[in-house]
């Protein structure tokens, strides 16, 4: 990510959870190479996610469009944005965020009192071996 001819596509940070992901992992980088995160941030082309981020053709993915079109030549989001990409262009590559740069997120699941009983029966699906595997599949994991 740090060579000058690699063009990097982010999301937009602050407006978008993505980007926000993304520049945190800039500041991991910090740690194993100095100067990499200023590097990252001047070089990172928000193209996802802001007032200002392109849009796709109807129809299309827009991580796969913006690959496809070469607006950037990586783009540094979401496992499942990834895989719904690569859906849509099967010759793209996902590559694995090493671990020292892993931007992690926690996720909880509450249901409120007196929610009907579509949210338990959600909340009771998510809960479920296929449930969980359908997270796994679009890329979540379930913790090490």
């Amino acid at each position: 990510m740090l060579d000058p001819a690699i063009e990097l596509g982010t999301s937009t940070p602050k407006a978008d959870p993505s980007g926000d992901y993304a520049f945190a992992l800039f500041g991991k980088a910090e740690a194993v190479k100095t100067g990499a995160k200023a590097t990252l941030e001047a070089k990172a082309l928000t193209l996802s996610g802001g007032p200002a981020s392109v849009s796709p053709p109807t129809g299309r993915n827009l991580y796969a469009w913006v690959m496809e079109t070469g607006k950037a030549d990586i783009f540094l989001t979401y496992c499942t944005n990834a895989l719904l990409a690569k859906a849509d262009v099967p010759s793209l590559s996902i590559v694995a965020i090493p671990k020292p740069l892993n931007v992690a997120a926690d996720y909880g699941l509450v249901i409120m009192n007196g929610a009907p009983k579509a949210a338990h029966d959600l909340a009771a699906f998510i809960r479920s071996e296929t449930g969980r595997a359908a997270l796994i599949k679009y890329g979540f994991s379930e913790g090490d």
